[in-house]
């Protein structure tokens, strides 16, 4: 695993939203993956959530953060990838929680949900925060158990 790699993806909906969350964590010192989209054509934010999540259940990338207009449905597609514990997040405490207990690798956002500022400080909640293990670390194993 790459230590300091992180995937962002949107589709059409966050990508203005997405290429701030990059340059705000590439001058943290991230080394961003951003495979995309460009254009504003209408995609499919499910295929955009799995291939970020394979870039992180291969271990290419630490980290996956990834947005649509709810977060709600690219989430949805990253976590059928077997590895990822994505959640998404409109506040920076749940933001720390899903790191501190649920040991999640990926973030999802909703770009018409919350603004740039709340969006960054969602980030920085997020990549701050350590897993805590402990009576954690079984739940989570309880979760990649359901994965068969």
């Amino acid at each position: 695993m790459i230590a300091n790699r992180i995937v962002l993806s949107s589709d059409h909906a966050a990508i203005e939203l997405r290429q701030a969350i990059a340059a705000h964590i590439a001058a943290l010192g991230w080394v961003v993956v951003d495979i995309g989209p460009v254009t504003h054509e209408s995609t499919h934010y499910p295929e955009h959530g799995e291939a970020a999540a394979r870039n992180v259940a291969t271990g290419d990338c630490r980290f996956g953060i990834i947005l649509c207009g709810t977060g709600q449905g690219i989430m949805m597609a990253a976590n059928k990838v077997k590895g990822i514990r994505c959640g998404v997040c409109a506040d920076t405490f749940s933001a720390r929680m899903i790191r501190q207990h649920n040991d999640a690798n990926m973030l999802s956002i909703g770009a018409r949900v919350v603004g740039e500022g709340l969006a960054l400080d969602i980030v920085d909640a997020f990549l701050s925060a350590q897993f805590e293990g402990g009576r954690h670390a079984m739940r989570v194993d309880m979760i990649g158990a359901l994965e068969g």
